[in-house]
């Protein structure tokens, strides 16, 4: 029997959609049969997860994370993803408050840029993951050097990811300026480390290898729930 997959979304709901969606197309396509695996989703506050960020009070961000990690414990999932890039800053706080594991996006997408050779890449998210250390971290213990776009591009993504992408807009004209933002850096990949993002870039737009954190980690989450 498959095991339970815990997904701690609404960060945003439009990325956690397409996680739920993408693991079980890929389940069907794999087995060819409708014994999916058992999904169970909490679907956290955005508002008040991002006030905790916004004030700088990670004490109330962790427990917050935490309880929605802990619900799905307690809900019987027997392993946890969390359904955005962001939170993995504290991804080992809130691994170590809860008994089942967790699997982390970003040393999923370290272990697929290090086995499609890649050394430079250039990381795209919103702004406190762009500013944040942990996906510079995780790549370094693999060889990877990670960079970040400029200060005001990075404003720029920001800004469209929480007024358009989180609310299931897609706009052509905000695809065009973020493609034009990753052309303008020599990297040999591009980490899409939002999963808003993952929604809007397709790899047919550049000749980049696009790093897409979503599928990668819903991905791994199949594989681990089929795993015997």
């Amino acid at each position: 029997m498959a095991k339970k997959i815990g997904i701690l979304g609404g960060i945003s709901h439009t990325s956690t959609i397409r996680y739920y969606e993408y693991i079980l197309k890929k389940y069907h396509a794999r087995k060819r049969d409708y014994n999916y695996p058992e999904v169970v989703i909490f679907s956290l506050d955005l508002g008040r997860l991002m006030g905790y960020e916004d004030r700088g009070d990670i004490d109330g961000y962790v427990r917050y994370l935490a309880s929605g990690a802990k619900a799905l414990e307690n809900a019987g999932a027997d392993f946890i993803v969390i359904a955005a890039n962001s939170p993995h800053a504290v991804f080992d706080i809130v691994q170590k408050r809860i008994s089942v594991p967790m699997i982390s996006i970003v040393d999923i997408t370290a272990r697929k840029a290090k086995a499609l050779g890649l050394k430079k890449l250039l990381l795209t998210g919103i702004a406190s993951t762009m500013q944040s250390s942990f996906y510079p971290v995780v790549f370094d213990k693999y060889g990877i050097t990670v960079i970040t776009p400029s200060e005001a591009e990075q404003g720029e993504i920001n800004g469209f990811v929480f007024e358009e992408l989180v609310l299931g807009i897609f706009k052509e004209t905000t695809r065009k300026r973020i493609m034009e933002i990753i052309g303008e850096y020599e990297v040999e990949g591009v980490i899409v480390g939002c999963t808003e993002l993952s929604l809007m870039l397709n790899q047919e737009d550049t000749p980049l290898r696009l790093l897409n954190t979503l599928e990668l980690h819903a991905q791994a989450a199949l594989d681990f729930a089929l795993e015997d």
